[in-house]
């Protein structure tokens, strides 16, 4: 694995991942897109996997894309800047496309890719102090890659503003648009992260994932006699499930159940 990125286990169900690349404030390059990649579509395999914490080493928990990787597309030709930008994309739909849920550390500025990285959290927590910025448009560029999770995150009318001014927000701010959950302090940051991913690995995790697999599905959906079909079926098989019956027998008995 390549040292950009850092990945851990404390726990057979909790992994974290930390952008390893403080001296240029976790800025993006082929190899940091490359590893994420790869260290996400490998964890997804993980049966046993119930929480990743996605966090950065370091001031800044992501600048954006590298300034001598910037420097080097500058001479692409328009193949070579859609291939690169491809894989790009394809790295956040990997990360997006996670089962179980991604919980963000955010313990400094996140800008540009930065933002897109925030984004497909299921969870966020952000410092206080952290700052937020798509900051695209001061270059004369656009963060099309990005823009689906971002959209989805803070929601269309505040994207626009912040798509189009490239100015900066505060984490405050990003609180309010419902892109930030959790606000905390630099010195309570870590036990807000541990505390919700110990909430998470400690609910079913079958149903975690299902929960997970749910918003993708339905939100956005027309409410049609289909989509309610659908949403019969899901808690019928959840229900019937071994997971689903140890769940209700364990509180109808008042003891925990068995995946804790």
């Amino acid at each position: 694995m390549s040292d950009v990125i850092e990945v851990s286990r404390p726990s057979a169900h909790v992994a974290r991942v930390w952008l390893n690349r403080p001296d240029v404030r976790n800025a993006f390059n082929d190899e940091v897109i490359a590893a994420l990649t790869h260290a996400f579509g490998a964890l997804s395999q993980d049966a046993d996997l119930r929480v990743v914490v996605l966090g950065a080493h370091g001031k800044a928990f992501c600048a954006g894309a590298d300034l001598n990787w910037m420097k080097a597309m500058a001479g692409y030709s328009w193949e070579e800047n859609r291939a690169d930008a491809q894989r790009l994309a394809d790295m956040l739909w990997t990360l997006d496309q996670c089962p179980v849920p991604v919980v963000g550390r955010v313990q400094g500025d996140c800008y540009a890719g930065g933002m897109g990285l925030a984004a497909i959290c299921d969870v966020l927590v952000a410092v206080e102090g952290a700052t937020f910025c798509l900051s695209e448009a001061r270059l004369g560029l656009l963060p099309a890659t990005i823009s689906p999770y971002v959209v989805r995150a803070m929601g269309a009318q505040a994207a626009r503003r912040y798509m189009v001014t490239a100015e900066r927000f505060s984490a405050a701010q990003a609180h309010a648009l419902g892109m930030v959950h959790e606000l905390a302090t630099p010195e309570t940051l870590d036990a807000t992260v541990d505390g919700i991913v110990a909430t998470l690995a400690n609910n079913g995790p079958a149903a975690a994932r299902a929960c997970k697999a749910l918003v993708r599905d339905v939100a956005g959906q027309p409410l049609t006699a289909e989509l309610r079909a659908d949403t019969a079926r899901r808690i019928a098989d959840i229900r019937a499930s071994e997971e689903g019956r140890e769940g209700l027998a364990s509180f109808l008995n008042k003891r925990a159940p068995n995946w804790q």
